[in-house]
C-alpha cells in the first residue's frame, strides 16, 4: 500500500524535488543491506523498538517499499493520460476515475511489486539478526543458524518448500497478468 501510495504521488510531480525524492524512495535497493541493518538499529534503539515486532515490520518495510514504487512508477508512466481525462470528460468523480480506470491499468504492477517486496523482507537475514529480540525468530534467520550448525533434513525440506512456493507464485502471477491482458484486450 505504502508503496503504490508513494508511486501514484510521485508520477504526478516533476522537477528537481521529484528526482530527489525518487532517488530516496530507491536508495534501499541500491544501498547494501547492512548499512540499512545498521541505520535501522542506530534509529530504532534510542526509542526501545530493537526487540520488537513494529521495529522489525518498519525495517523490512524500507526495504520492501522500493520493489513496489519501481513497477507502479513505470506502470503510470506507460499508462494512457488520455483514458483518465476520457473518464473525466463523461463526468467521472477522481476517486471512480482512479478505481475504475487507473487502478485496473497498474494492477499487475503493484501485484508484481507485492511478490518481490515479498521476497525481498522474506529473503533478508541481516536485519532480523541485528534487531530481533530473542523470541522472534524469523525462517530464514533460523535457516542461517541452522546453515552454521549442520545441514539437516528438515532444512532440506523447508528450502525445496519454499522453491516451489517461490515457482507456483511466480507461474500464478504470470498467468494473471495474461488473463488480465486479454480482459482488456477484449472489447466490451
Amino acid at each position: 500500500v505504502l508503496g503504490t501510495l508513494a508511486g501514484l504521488g510521485l508520477a504526478r510531480q516533476r522537477g528537481a524535488w521529484a528526482a530527489t525524492l525518487k532517488l530516496v524512495m530507491i536508495s534501499p535497493m541500491i544501498v547494501p543491506v547492512i548499512l540499512i541493518a545498521v541505520a535501522s538499529y542506530f534509529f530504532l534503539a534510542p526509542v526501545n523498538m530493537t526487540n520488537t515486532y513494529t521495529g522489525m515490520i518498519l525495517a523490512h518495510t524500507v526495504i520492501a517499499v522500493p520493489f513496489v514504487v519501481i513497477p507502479v512508477l513505470t506502470a503510470l508512466e506507460l499508462a494512457d493520460p488520455n483514458l483518465a481525462r476520457a473518464a473525466a470528460a463523461c463526468g467521472a468523480t477522481p476517486a471512480t476515475t482512479f478505481f475504475r480506470v487507473t487502478l485496473p491499468s497498474i494492477r499487475p504492477a503493484m501485484a508484481s511489486g507485492a511478490l518481490f517486496a515479498f521476497a525481498a523482507s522474506f529473503d533478508d537475514v541481516v536485519i532480523a539478526l541485528l534487531l530481533a529480540g530473542a523470541g522472534q525468530r524469523t525462517l530464514p534467520q533460523e535457516m542461517f543458524s541452522g546453515l552454521r550448525d549442520s545441514m539437516t533434513p528438515a532444512m532440506l525440506a523447508v528450502a525445496t518448500l519454499m522453491i516451489a512456493l517461490s515457482t507456483l507464485l511466480f507461474v500464478g502471477l504470470q498467468r494473471a497478468q495474461r488473463n488480465m491482458k486479454r480482459a482488456l484486450a477484449q472489447p466490451h
